[in-house]
């Protein structure tokens, strides 16, 4: 069933969605011809509307919510898709770090020092994983007390369709061209400038 548009919402099958605020007739239906296995609802809002608040100190502090509450907006719709690899967000990560390396093994904190949430227990996603049989451990030849790990032949397959995946969904959600994204990147880097370890 294509998405339909009735009394200002938006329907996806069964799944009624709020009103829309602006243009998201186009955007649903991007959605809706990617063919995504995804019943969810599109609502580009304003951060004043999702947060229901017009009070803000400065539009540096507006910025800085924006990117929080971006950012929740973004892992919450990959969340979705991950689930159904049987994936978290940070265990999709570790298998990207150790295929960017691979046939490379890593120890344990190479693999921290690379993650996108610093403070992950990368030690028990990798229990996961390992129960999984998505990652190897072997101990190192030249530390026996250092333990190293490889993605396996499973991790890279689920790594490979949980990022087809994701790339279809990012391609439809995200509304930014390649210029646009360029200075996203460059802003978010600047703002970053006095970030410390």
């Amino acid at each position: 069933m294509a998405p339909h548009l009735t009394g200002g919402a938006l329907l996806f099958g069964p799944v009624r969605g709020r009103p829309l605020w602006r243009a998201e007739r186009a955007i649903a239906y991007k959605k809706y011809f990617c063919k995504l296995d995804v019943y969810t609802y599109i609502c580009i809002v304003k951060l004043e509307n999702a947060l229901l608040s017009t009070k803000f100190s400065s539009e540096v502090q507006k910025a800085s919510l924006n990117v929080l509450y971006s950012a929740w907006w973004l892992k919450s719709i990959t969340s979705k898709e991950l689930k159904d690899f049987d994936l978290t967000h940070e265990q999709y990560n570790v298998l990207r770090i150790l295929k960017g390396k691979y046939p490379d093994q890593l120890c344990v904190k190479d693999i921290a020092r690379r993650m996108i949430e610093k403070s992950s227990n990368v030690p028990r996603i990798i229990d996961r994983l390992e129960i999984k049989k998505l990652v190897k451990r072997t101990v190192s030849e030249s530390d026996k007390r250092e333990t190293l790990i490889t993605i396996t032949k499973s991790g890279l397959s689920i790594l490979e369709s949980s990022t087809s995946k994701l790339n279809k969904l990012h391609d439809c959600m995200q509304n930014l061209t390649e210029k646009e994204a360029l200075q996203l990147n460059q802003l978010l880097e600047k703002m970053r400038q006095k970030e410390t370890d």
